[in-house]
């Protein structure tokens, strides 16, 4: 049985107008499932020009979009909650404002979650340049087991963010989103797999995600190293992760936000992404039957294809 489903999408003052274009159009007019209504979540005031497309696309839309307008610029967690809120239907995408989704993504992620997934991801295509329509980019493939999920969350975030598909009541039974600057969505995944919900990625890319050129810069410095020493306190605080675990985090990952950029970027690519041309095609997957696993006891979800050029980190 099919379900609606609510199309969540944050736009700020530092997003550039054209790519707001592309990413709408390509998660609502160009999908093969299109979603039942966007959310959009205007955080602050966005100047004229974000604003004009904005409006053209409301009006051009071939599904309907509701506008929610936040007085000042509050960040990304209440704008995501608020947006939560918002949404009129239980399955929401998440979408940004400057990435494309291949036009067959809700075909293949609504019916992995209808058939019983709280939280739902994908393999993503990072381009470079600015236009990720191109062609070319580096795979980045996530763990796609229940098991594996739920073990690299311990020591990275084991959803690419833009792809995730998820049910709202789920998200809000963790506590929902939560401030806590760059590290919001992990923050999130993590109370959401610790509460029980049954959680898969699909390890085929079905959005090209775009890398500027500062995207490594902003992974890097001060703010960044603090957000980071605050995600592993929680974390451990919330019994998610051990002592143990918080150490090496901080250190490793702290360490990784303080080394130059160029170091920076060698390492995420050596270690989360692969070249798409060596990776095992893969056909549309069909919604997995859930078990339970006998030690477990919570559901997750049976083995999945995936390709054979990931890198396990």
């Amino acid at each position: 049985m099919s379900e609606p489903f609510s199309l969540l999408l944050p736009v700020y003052r530092g997003d550039r107008p054209q790519h707001l274009v592309s990413a709408f159009r390509s998660t609502v007019h160009e999908q093969l499932r299109r979603p039942d209504e966007v959310v959009v979540v205007q955080d602050g005031h966005i100047g004229p020009e974000l604003a004009s497309a904005l409006e053209k696309l409301e009006s051009g839309s071939p599904v309907p979009v509701r506008r929610l307008r936040l007085s000042h610029n509050v960040g990304l967690a209440q704008a995501l909650q608020c947006g939560l809120a918002a949404c009129r239907h239980d399955v929401v995408a998440r979408m940004d404002a400057d990435d494309i989704s291949l036009p067959h993504r809700f075909l293949v992620q609504l019916p992995v979650v209808e058939d019983g997934a709280d939280l739902v991801g994908a393999a993503v295509l990072e381009v470079e340049g600015d236009d990720v329509r191109a062609g070319g980019g580096v795979l980045r493939v996530p763990p796609v087991e229940a098991y594996d999920i739920a073990a690299t969350a311990r020591w990275r975030n084991p959803f690419n963010h833009p792809t995730v598909v998820y049910r709202r009541s789920a998200v809000l039974a963790a506590g929902g989103y939560r401030e806590l600057p760059f590290m919001e969505d992990y923050w999130v995944f993590t109370r959401m797999i610790a509460n029980g919900a049954r959680v898969v990625n699909i390890a085929e890319p079905l959005v090209r995600y775009r890398v500027d050129t500062g995207a490594y810069e902003r992974k890097g410095g001060v703010r960044q190293l603090r957000s980071e020493l605050r995600l592993q306190r929680r974390l451990r605080s919330e019994g998610f992760t051990s002592t143990g675990q918080m150490v090496r985090n901080s250190a490793v990952r702290g360490g990784y936000r303080l080394v130059p950029t160029a170091l920076r970027r060698r390492a995420y690519r050596h270690t989360f992404t692969s070249d798409p041309a060596t990776a095992t095609e893969l056909p549309l997957p069909v919604a997995p039957p859930w078990h339970r696993h006998p030690s477990a006891g919570r559901w997750v979800a049976p083995p999945a294809v995936r390709t054979g050029t990931e890198d396990e980190a």
